[in-house]
């Protein structure tokens, strides 16, 4: 019940238009509202049921997200058809995520397969994370950016396809996010 309130109170500090309880009727709440409790059948291994639930929750709010994505506390989805959350996505506190964003997996990975995004991350409309990267606290991930397989640091700002990050530390710059060690190993970098 307190991530609920967090989630109520996160679109009331996002979303300037919202008015008195309408946010009830926004497909980001509804989705995050039932994710929660799919994702606890989730992990009581209840067969069958979450993913009958989350196929249900897509079809009436436009968000894809799979009962096994772990999603903190203050989540808010703002305009949110076309998002897609894969199932061992981990999102911390008060995450912000636009239209049609999308935190999938290459397909090239066994286990943990998809984003981990630390607190206070904010990622625009068409944002594209894929793989198990780890995004870090106070991130700012702009509208189209696509980032594969990139680890991006806490307290940044990241724009651009192929990913870039813009500001760090407050501080204005122009780099890449640095390589994960399993790109690093694809690309033969490493033994």
């Amino acid at each position: 019940m307190r991530a609920i309130i967090e989630d109520i109170r996160a679109i009331y500090r996002n979303d300037p238009a919202v008015r008195n309880i309408e946010f009830l009727l926004y497909p980001g709440f509804q989705a995050i509202f039932f994710h929660r409790f799919i994702h606890f059948l989730w992990n009581l291994k209840v067969p069958f049921v979450p993913r009958l639930l989350s196929q249900i929750s897509r079809f009436f709010t436009g968000l894809e997200i799979h009962p096994g994505a772990t999603i903190g506390r203050g989540f808010f989805v703002d305009h949110g058809a076309g998002v897609v959350i894969g199932e061992t996505t981990i999102i911390g506190d008060n995450g912000v995520l636009f239209h049609n964003v999308t935190l999938g997996g290459t397909g090239k990975h066994q286990g943990k397969r998809h984003p981990s995004l630390g607190n206070n991350v904010f990622i625009g409309t068409g944002a594209t994370l894929l793989g198990p990267i780890e995004v870090g606290d106070n991130v700012k991930i702009g509208a189209n950016t696509f980032v594969v397989m990139r680890d991006i640091p806490s307290d940044c700002s990241v724009v651009g396809t192929p990913a870039r990050i813009i500001r760090r530390n407050g501080v204005p710059c122009d780099e890449e996010p640095p390589k994960t060690i399993d790109r690093l190993v694809h690309e033969g970098s490493f033994g």
